[in-house]
Parts: structure tokens; sequence; C-alpha cells
């Protein structure tokens, strides 16, 4: 697949393209949720589509607007361990592309500054050794009596000093380059004077070399510093001489220009200058020159006083052809007239422009391309600096450990999502229902990194047990709680929580992993988009589909014929609002699937989030005071309940003036709630109890195990309660799922007994999440509306009496017992105000239902019949009362 550039990377204003950023993913947003709207999807299920789809599309506009930044905090964290060969891609014209143009231009620059900063303390280490060296040797000599301080010795000491003055001088001036603090001290200099006196001294030496000098016309005369204008011609005179051989001829020449300049030329016959090294001639070091006994800065120097007088320098080619170099620099005449100011040098390493810009107080440069040297990283890294990290939200909570890229997990949860999209839609939940959870709980767990954990296979027995529940029980409310424990399970194992904290935030961890696998989605994409069959199938088949769909819906409205041919080929269905459902539903489902498998490839440190510890109070009364206040309110409740008891129902009555079933129906949600709140008493106790010594530890063990002792005979009395108060009023659904919690809350104050005992509650939180697994998976497995419907026909059986009305509310679970218990005409009232369930296909087959539909068939009663009539109680048929008995 061809490389495309990011949507937005024409536009050159970053405010512009946040702009259509925002439009576009609020576009994205109104659509989506008005075709789901539309189509009669459901809200629960149009809301998260709709905000996954916004999403995507923001991410897709924002594609490569970010990027630049990205790799500028990659790259910064390598120049901050000396590494400078770091570039950044930069396409787009707004303020970041720019901004990553100019941060390449500084790596370039700070890559050769910090290769000239090593050679120059290379090359001035060189430069000092040998001098030094040479004094040393000769002094040690002199010393010894080796060598008689004769004129000979006193000018070879001098020749040595001489050269380390030179080298010095060349240093000052690169210092006063580097600070730019030398201003230009315009005066009318005479060139032919000044190049007289040059030549002179570049003899004096006696080297072997023939120094020509012409100047034209003969009375030239230029506005410049003087002094800075000598540097210039003595440092090219000086490179010249020192290169050319014996006998060797250099050429100095000065004339004017017809454009307000004047030029200065030197040449040599020495071995010229190669073309490779001719633009890197004039930086530090650029040219070795170690062989000659330069330092390399002569050159570097000349540049900047051309560059202070708003001229140029440049090596050029020899007109005559013959070998040797030619240097030629042009000046203007006047650089007063050109409003030159005088620049601070920048960084070394780029040649002088040619023509400096008359509007600007700096003159243009022109980037001289890295050396190889440059473009790699340094041989030497400093020592101990260390890159800083890329900014990452979630800091180290949740790093991406996981793989870099993920095909099989994203193909296998598209296709989870395709099943469920053809399952769901228009079917009640049942085997197919099943079928989808065994899959997608098969691939997750198949990438879990904690899937061979002890807790992650007891998770998995009780998540298929919870599933089962889909097939077995008709009841609505049934799956939804198996479901939710399913995915408190599934992250927890995934995540390996052990604490409260931590399993809360695994669970939020998988609505975030819709976030924080987006990087990992993306690099899938761009690996799975390089394949060259696989996305042209893709996109062609889906191509071929929306245009299948489009036509083919078209044409069926529009022709009678070709619609009767379409609806035998796809029968029974609405194709716009069909296929938009199954869209809705194939998004989410592989979303919520893709999360997952997220998760299990790179689960979060959860138990990072936690609590601070605990400081124990110094004072064991600052905690036994308020836990004995709870113990005593619980002493003087126990002993209400053992007087009521003793004094039975009469007792109760001139006491309360409520019979016994009232007022046992009117604490019932009270016992609950402090039961619960004497639960988070104990942790509070445990956190701030000190348990230094034995005796402190025998002290809390003794003060909260009588508490959870007090607790249990609440928790009994609570559910004795409840059975009487049924027993007077009738059985619900909801009183039996009190009474389930109530029962949950007991075994909680059990574990916590056994975790006072051992002083060790780590395993605690997870114990507790399992046996409300399996006490769910318990009373879903008994079958909890058959089971009331039974209780309120064996106290009508008892009583006589029956409410009706409530029956009817039970689903396709109860109707067995209704029709084989109840009277023939009652049967019927109940069963036409509950409505027989349809036949189901064999996808959305369920026990439940299917029981439902094989007794109301055996007692006679049609399939789909449901009450309301206008003279009846709700959900009841005429003539059906809602109370029998009452």
């Amino acid at each position: 697949m061809p490389h495309t550039s990011p949507p937005l990377d024409g536009i050159a204003s970053i405010r512009v393209k946040i702009g259509l950023l925002v439009a576009g993913s609020i576009l994205a947003a109104v659509v989506t949720m008005q075709v789901g709207s539309r189509a009669g999807v459901p809200g629960w299920l149009t809301l998260p589509v709709t905000l996954a789809a916004s999403l995507l599309v923001t991410l897709w506009l924002a594609r490569g607007m970010t990027s630049p930044l990205r790799e500028m905090t990659r790259a910064a964290g390598r120049m901050a361990t000396g590494d400078y060969s770091a570039r950044v891609t930069a396409t787009s014209p707004d303020e970041v592309g720019r901004l990553a143009r100019a941060f390449n231009t500084m790596a370039a620059d700070l890559g050769t500054a910090d290769q000239e900063r090593r050679q120059l303390v290379a090359t001035v280490s060189h430069e000092l050794r040998t001098p030094l060296a040479a004094q040393r040797a000769l002094l040690e000599n002199l010393v010894d009596g080796v060598v008689r301080p004769d004129d000979q010795a006193l000018q070879t000491a001098l020749q040595q000093s001489e050269r380390l003055s030179s080298l010095v001088s060349d240093l000052l001036d690169l210092s006063r380059v580097d600070g730019g603090a030398e201003p230009l001290r315009l005066a009318t200099v005479h060139v032919g004077s000044l190049l007289d006196r040059l030549v002179a001294e570049v003899t004096v030496g006696g080297r072997p070399v023939r120094v020509e000098r012409v100047v034209e016309p003969p009375d030239l005369q230029v506005q410049a510093d003087e002094a800075r204008i000598a540097q210039l011609v003595a440092n090219l005179l000086d490179n010249a001489v020192r290169h050319s051989p014996a006998g060797g001829l250099v050429r100095v020449r000065a004339a004017t220009e017809a454009d307000g300049r004047w030029s200065l030329e030197v040449s040599d016959d020495g071995p010229g200058i190669p073309p490779e090294q001719a633009e890197r001639l004039f930086t530090r070091f650029g040219v070795g020159d170690d062989s000659s006994g330069g330092t390399g800065l002569g050159l570097a120097i000349a540049s900047w006083v051309c560059r202070l007088h708003g001229g140029s320098i440049a090596a050029v080619a020899r007109e005559d052809g013959a070998p040797g170099a030619r240097v030629r620099a042009l000046l203007p005449v006047d650089p007063a007239a050109r409003e030159v100011a005088s620049p601070v040098p920048t960084t070394v390493g780029r040649a002088v422009a040619a023509t400096p810009d008359p509007a600007s107080t700096t003159y243009p440069e022109v980037p001289v391309p890295a050396t190889p040297a440059a473009r790699t990283a340094p041989a030497t890294r400093p020592a101990a600096r260390t890159a800083p990290a890329a900014t990452d939200p979630l800091g180290d909570w949740w790093p991406d450990r996981g793989p870099r890229t993920a095909p099989v997990p994203l193909f296998a949860s598209v296709a989870v999502g395709a099943l469920a999209a053809a399952v769901f839609p228009y079917r009640n939940p049942g085997l197919g229902t099943l079928l989808v959870l065994l899959v997608a709980g098969a691939l997750v767990l198949s990438l879990s990194v904690h899937r061979h954990r002890r807790w992650t296979a007891l998770a998995t027995v009780l998540s298929v047990g919870l599933g089962s529940l889909v097939v077995l029980r008709a009841a609505e409310w049934l799956p939804v709680l198996a479901l939710l424990a399913v995915a408190a399970l599934v992250t927890t194992s995934l995540t390996d929580a052990r604490g409260v904290l931590p399993m809360v935030a695994g669970a939020a961890s998988w609505v975030l992993s819709g976030l924080r696998g987006l990087p990992l989605l993306g690099r899938t994409l761009a690996a799975t988009s390089r394949h060259r069959t696989l996305w042209p199938v893709l996109r062609t088949a889906a191509v071929s589909l929306v245009a299948l769909v489009v036509f083919g819906g078209l044409f069926a409205s529009g022709d009678a014929v070709f619609g009767s041919w379409v609806s035998r080929v796809v029968p029974e269905v609405q194709l716009a609002d069909s296929l938009v459902l199954r869209a809705f539903v194939w998004f989410f489902v592989g979303g919520v699937v893709l999360a997952a498998c997220y998760l299990a490839l790179n689960p979060p440190r959860v138990e990072r989030v936690n609590l601070p510890a605990g400081r124990p109070v110094s004072r064991a009364w600052e905690w036994l005071v308020p836990v004995g206040v709870v113990v005593a309110v619980y002493v003087v409740f126990l002993a209400a309940q053992a007087s009521a008891m003793w004094g039975g129902h009469d007792y109760v009555r001139r006491t309360t003036g409520m019979s016994y079933a009232e007022s046992v129906h009117q604490g019932f949600a009270q016992l609950t709630v402090a039961t619960a709140l004497t639960l988070a008493t104990i942790a509070i106790a445990v956190r701030v109890a000190p348990r230094t010594t034995p005796r402190d530890r025998l002290v809390l063990r003794a003060v909260l195990g009588t508490l959870c002792v007090l607790t249990l005979v609440v928790v009994a009395s609570a559910l004795y309660r409840m059975a009487v108060y049924q027993q007077a009023y009738g059985f619900t659904v909801l009183r039996v799922l009190v009474d389930a919690f109530e029962v949950w809350l007991g075994v909680l104050v059990v574990l916590v007994m056994v975790a006072g005992v051992r002083l060790s509650g780590r395993w605690l939180p997870r114990a507790a999440l399992a046996t409300g697994a399996a006490l769910l998976l318990g009373v879903g497995l008994a079958n909890p509306e058959a089971w009331v419907a039974r209780q309120n026909v064996e106290r009508y059986e008892a009583t006589g009496r029956l409410d009706l009305a409530y029956l009817s509310t039970l689903g396709p679970d109860a109707t067995p017992v209704v029709v084989e218990r109840l009277p023939p005409d009652l049967a019927e009232c109940v069963v036409a105000g509950q409505g027989l369930p349809d036949p189901d296909d064999w996808l959305a087959w369920n026990l439940g239902r299917a029981r439902a539909h094989e007794a109301g068939e055996a007692g006679g009663y049609g399939v789909g019949t449901v009450g309301g009539g206008d003279a009846g109680p709700p959900g009841l048929p005429d003539g059906c009362p809602a109370q029998v008995g009452e």
C-alpha cells in the first residue's frame, strides 16, 4: 500500500488544523448518532460507538500533526546523551513543521560544534605538545650540560616559543570571533601600501618562495578596518607560503569590481585544494594542516573578517588551469554605505554567503552538508547522563511493554465482532450468545500474560459457569448481573489485581485500553498496510459491498419484480436498519474484545494504585473507644432482639404498636447497611490499630473478633426477619436477591475473622470476589424466578392468598411452575399476563424459554398471548383479579 501523507498536511496554520479537527469530530459524532437513532439502535449501544467514531476521526485527522513533536522529544533525549544524529521528519508547512526544520538545523549545528570541540582539544593538545616537548628536551640538555647555551640553542628555544605564541594568538582571535566583541573601526586604507608591508613581513622568515603583488588601480583606497584586513591578508599569505614548494610563486592581486566591491585574490603553486574539501576550507580545522605547522584556525578567522565587513570568501579554480590553490575574497569598498553591521559569528561549519542582505543586520549563511562524522553518533559518549523519558500521561503505571504489532488479536477481534453482528440482533440471548462469549473469552485468555496463574484458572471456571446462565435461564436481569461479575473476574485475572483499589483500577483499565492501545493499533495497521495483497483485497471487498447495498437497496425499493427477487435472497430482513444495527454491534463488540486483547497483552501495574500505608495511633484507646462504642450498640440491639423473641408477638405489639411482621420489615434495610458499615469499621481499625507487641495483636484479635461474632448474629437476625416478612406478605425476586446479598455479607465477615486470626488479609479481596461470583452462580442455577413462583404457590395452598399481578411479571422460568401447580383458571390468567415466548432458532435456544413453551403447549395456552385488557389490572386479561384471598 503506497505511503499517503497526513490528511491535513498541506494546511499551513496549526490553528486552522485544530478547527478542522474539532469540526470533523463533531460531524462524525452527529452523523453516527443520527444514523443509529434513525435505524432504531438502542441508546446504550449508540453512545459508545458514537464516541469511538468521533475519536477515530480525530485521530485520523490529527495524524502527523504532533508526530514531529514526539520525534523531537526522542531526539532531544538522544542529544542529551551526546548523540546528535537524530533528525525529525517534517513535511507540513505549519508552525510545527517549521519548528521541526529549525530543530534539524540546530541538531546539525550542535553535531558539527561537538565534533569541532573534540577536534579542537585534539589539535590544540597536539600543537602544544610538540613545542613543549622540544623546549623540555632542550632545557633538560642544557641542565645536564649536553648542550651549551649558545646562539643556536637559544634560537631553537625562541622558535618554539614563537610557535606557542602564534597558537595562543590564534586562540585569542578565535575567542573574540565567538564572542562577537570586535566592532568595525572603519578608516581609509591604502591597499597597495598594506600589501607591501604584509608581503615584506611574510618573506622575512627566509622561506624560499617568491611573492608577487598586483593592485588595480595602483592607488586603490577602500573603507575598512585596517587591523582586520591586515589579519585577513596575513592569514591568506601565510597559508599560501606554507603550502608552496621551494622556489614557488605566490600571487597577491587586489582590484576594484563593477558593483561597488573590491576583490582580494591569493594563489600559490602548491598541491591545491581537493574539491571535496573546498566547502570545509573556512571552517575550524576544516582541512588538516598538521604537516605544515598550522593550527587550522587562520582561514576560519579570515572568513570571520570577511563577514564582519559584509563580504564573502571562497576557494575558486585557477584561471590558467595550473595546479595550486586560489582564494578570492569580495569586500565592499565602503561598508558603511551598505549599512553593514558587525554580525555576531554563529556556529562555524558554514560557508560564507556570496552576497550579504543589505536590509538585514545579519547576513545569510549557506549551510554546509553534515559531514559523515556529524551524521553519526560520536565515538566518545559523555558519561553519567541519561536521556529523559518521553512524556507519557500514564507514566510508569502503564508502560507500553507489549508487542510492537499484534495482527492476530486485531483480525480475531474483528472476526468476533462480525460473529456477534450476525448472532445478536433480532434474536433473544441464548446459545449463540454463549458461543460468542466463549470465543471471545478463549481469544483473550490465550493472549493473557497471566494465563498460567491459579487465580486465572478459578476465574475462568466461574466465568464459564456464569456465562452458561444465558442459556439456562430466561430471566433478563440474571445475565446482566452474571456478565458484570464476569467482567470483574476477567479484569482481575488479566491485570493480576489483588487489592480492592487495584481491582477497581483493573476494571477501569478495560475502558482505558481503548485509548492506551491506539499506538499499538496504529503500528499494526501500518505494518499490515505494507502487505501487497491483503489491503487491496479488503478495500475492494468493502467498496463492492457498499456498492451492492446501495444500488441493491435503491433498485429493490424502486421495482417490485427486482424487490421480490431480493426478498427471496434475504428474507424477512429490513435491509437498511438491519445493516446499521449489525454494523453498530460489530463495531462495539469488536472494540470491546480488542480492548480486552490489549489489556491481556499489556496489563497495567494496578498494584501501584493503593492506599498509603496506615499510620497506627500512638495510644490504644484512640481506636478502642470508637470500636467499643460500636460493640456496645450491637450488644444493646441484640438484647432488644432477645426480648422481642422471648416476649412474643404480644410484647412487640404492646411496645411498638405494630405486628411482628411489620416491625421486622421496617428494620431489614437498616441491618443490611449496618453490616456493610461494620466491615468498613473493621478495615479502618486494622489500619490504625498498633500491632507491634503481642499484647497489641491480642487486643486487636479479641475486640474485632467480638465485633465479627456480633455482626454474624445480626446477619442471622436480618435473614430471619426477611423470612418472617415473606411468609406474611409473599415472596419476590428482589427479596431473594437481598437475602443472597446478606448471606454474602455474612461470608465476608467469616473471611474477615479468618484474616484476623492470621493477621494477613492480602487474599481477602479476591476471596470476596470469588465467593460473590460463586453465590451469584448458585442463585442462577437455583432458578430464582421458578423458586419464587413455587413459594408463592405453596403459600397460596396453605393460606389461600396469592398475588396474581406479581406472578404475571415473572419471566418464562416461572411458567412451568405456574402451569403445573396453580388451578387452570388462575394459571391461565398468569400465563396470559406473562405472554408465552415465540419459538427460538438454535442460536437463540434457551432452556427456560423452551420449558415455558412446552408447558404452555401442554396447558393449551396460545403462544404470544398477552394480557392487559382495559377492565383488568395491568398485565392481566379482563376478568382476572390482581389478588386472591387478600
